[in-house]
């Protein structure tokens, strides 16, 4: 059974909604998360029981936007910084809330496809 999209997801779980894979290995890439939090103040999981890390959605979405700015757009830290600390930023944040909202739409076409062939086979 899957989490819903409001639960709170772990390290593991955030970076393999963001397909972060160490190159050489094909392991999940968790310290690039935790790399982030240390660059973007905005990035603020919450930290329980034995320094786990839990990401609620909107915490998600942001770094969603850090890793389309970086990774797609090319950008540096401190170019994203400045997208990030300036509320003028709106053009930029339509185009990565465009690529988020394509990528959740995806994911819950995956879902229902999965649950269609469940509901057939089963």
């Amino acid at each position: 059974m899957d989490k819903s999209d409001s639960a709170y997801k772990t390290i593991g779980e955030v970076a393999k909604i963001l397909n972060l894979k160490s190159n050489n290995k094909g392991t999940l890439s968790t310290h690039v998360i935790r790399f982030w939090e240390t660059q973007f103040k905005q990035i603020r999981p919450k930290i329980l029981n034995s320094n786990r890390r839990y990401y609620d959605e909107d915490t998600i979405n942001l770094l969603k936007k850090v890793k389309f700015l970086l990774k797609d757009q090319g950008m540096t830290i401190n170019g994203v910084k400045k997208i990030l600390n300036n509320e003028a930023s709106l053009k930029l944040d339509e185009i990565a809330d465009q690529s988020i909202r394509a990528e959740n739409l995806k994911n819950k076409l995956l879902k229902i496809s999965k649950k269609l062939k469940e509901l057939k086979n089963g």
